[in-house]
């Protein structure tokens, strides 16, 4: 071993765990300067090879060797790139010097990292119109120096967020990726097979909650791994049956596998949140499928053609409720689609597979001492860092009204996450949801509450229970209509042994077999304000 090497492996050994967690988040900062210091020379030298190939020839449009490519080889050569990567480099120089310089300056101060920007790219990558380009780069760079604790995940949503709202065109969903569904099963040639396809996203998330409900079905003692039992949960739902358990003490090992509930299968709920104006079709705001991401408006309309419609507000607990450990349907309802994910820095995993956890412990001796279970005190947190926040003394944690939640690590650095839902859905973030005080139940007054707070339920879901009404008669009047139709058709039909006719007054008798079956997208013509005479 050289003395260098001994050198660089002894050189951190004076650094308490506190220094050295800091010196690589400064390093971490650095490289993001760094780099974005090295877009900045990227673009300078891509703008001076393309004036380059301008001045030998002004229309550079079928030049063999373009500006892009001149400045790609010396990328690749000086960085020992190969050639694709050092043109995906000179392509994210130019968007960022063209497109979105103020979220390159964020970048160049080293406020953001490489990999969020690198999203912003991706994801908005459609968006041409110049005012639109500008208005992203204004709100994305004062957004991204508060996505540092992020998951990938979220950051996309956000980004896919922000485009929607100002070019819904740019967002390549149902035109393109939802026609490109596609359901593979491929041999591996060892005795398994790799399952690959593209499933639109309510029934991706449909398949995946019943995959977890098989997997999950099964006694703690089975020696399978999550992901063995998930993969053997496939063929059990091909077939409508339940997973068994191979636990050596279940009795059903080795016995024939149950079926589910006489084939009916396992029963999912799968939550969409989306603003009133969006599922009422007077807005296009996007919406949120938990466990998936954003969708647009036309995926939340069509899927609460069939669904369960509830008012999405912070809830009321009264002074019992909050001295039990386990919440209420609504706080629980509420605190899952209000964070969309754990809470913890940087981990995406869905809000549905994530325990509820009290931000003050709940006092399991004196209930009354503090650490109530209401919304404004709880938030989700996956298995792994619910265990993490319990049992390692290092953690601290501090939710704020609007439900922030402030990080101390053990070396005493802050994160902050704010709940996903609240990004998109401001509303949700309202300080209502705060825990309540103590008081004297009158329960004349909590029945004026009840009845106002029902009111105004039943205010919000009249017009859309209307609408609804009247799309589900339209449908069938059309559907018995044509059915109608049909049955005269073949009866006219066989008494003219199928012989056209000429009578002006039943020409439609000609008209071929209408389909007795509407599309799930069919709504009724529009009728005219004024009558035609």
């Amino acid at each position: 071993m050289s003395v260098g090497a001994i050198t660089l492996a002894h050189m951190f050994d004076s650094l308490a765990a506190g220094e050295l967690v800091s010196a690589l988040a400064e390093s971490s900062r650095e490289e993001s300067v760094l780099i974005g210091r090295r877009m900045a020379m990227v673009a300078q030298l891509l703008a001076r090879r393309t004036w380059e190939a301008e001045a030998e020839d002004p229309d550079c449009g079928y030049m063999i060797v373009t500006g892009l490519q001149r400045t790609s080889a010396e990328v690749a050569s000086a960085m020992n790139l190969p050639p694709g990567a050092a043109s995906t480099l000179v392509a994210h120089a130019h968007a960022l010097d063209s497109r979105f310089p103020k979220v390159m300056a964020v970048l160049c101060a080293g406020d953001t990292d490489w990999r969020t920007v690198q999203i912003v790219l991706t994801r908005t990558g459609l968006v041409g119109d110049l005012s639109i380009l500008a208005a992203l780069d204004t709100r994305l760079s004062a957004q991204v120096a508060r996505w540092s604790s992020w998951s990938r995940k979220r950051v996309i949503n956000a980004v896919d967020a922000a485009v929607r709202n100002l070019d819904p065109d740019a967002i390549r969903e149902r035109e393109t990726a939802e026609d490109k569904r596609r359901f593979d099963v491929i041999p591996a040639g060892d005795g398994t097979a790799k399952v690959d396809g593209v499933l639109d996203a309510e029934a991706a998330v449909i398949v995946d909650e019943k995959i977890a409900a098989l997997a999950d079905g099964v006694c703690p003692q089975d020696p399978r791994t999550l992901d063995q039992r998930r993969a053997d949960a496939v063929a059990a739902m091909a077939q409508g049956l339940r997973l068994a358990c191979r636990c050596p003490a279940c009795t059903s090992a080795g016995a024939p596998t149950p079926a589910v509930d006489e084939g009916r299968g396992v029963q999912v709920v799968v939550n969409v949140i989306a603003e009133r104006s969006t599922v009422l079709g007077v807005g296009d705001k996007p919406g949120y499928l938990a466990g998936f991401g954003v969708v647009d408006a036309e995926v939340v309309r069509r899927m609460a053609e069939r669904a369960t419609l509830r008012v999405l507000s912070p809830p009321s607990v009264t002074p019992e409720q909050m001295k039990r450990y386990q919440p209420t349907a609504a706080v629980e309802r509420f605190v899952r689609m209000r964070d969309l994910t754990c809470r913890f820095p940087g981990c995406d995993r869905p809000a549905q597979r994530c325990d509820l956890d009290h931000t003050i412990p709940f006092n399991h001796l004196d209930p009354s001492a503090g650490g109530y279970t209401t919304a404004s005190n709880l938030k989700c947190l996956c298995r792994h860092h619910h265990r993490l926040k319990t049992f390692h003394d290092g953690w601290r944690d501090l939710q704020l009204p609007d439900g922030t939640i402030v990080w101390t690590s053990p070396t005493g650095r802050v994160y902050c996450t704010a709940p996903g839902g609240v990004e998109l859905f401001p509303r949700l973030g309202s300080p209502a949801c705060v825990e309540p005080t103590p008081r004297r139940r009158n329960p004349s007054r909590e029945r004026a509450d009840r009845i106002a707070r029902r009111r105004e339920n039943n205010r919000t879901l009249r017009p859309v229970n209307a609408a609804r009404r009247r799309l589900h008669a339209a449908r069938t009047h059309e559907i018995a209509t044509r059915q109608d139709r049909n049955r005269r058709r073949r009866t006219a039909l066989l008494m003219t042994r199928h012989r056209r006719t000429t009578n002006p007054y039943t020409r439609w008798l000609n008209e071929p077999h209408q389909p007795e079956t509407l599309p799930p997208h069919w709504r009724p013509p529009h009728q005219p304000d004024t009558p035609p005479f």
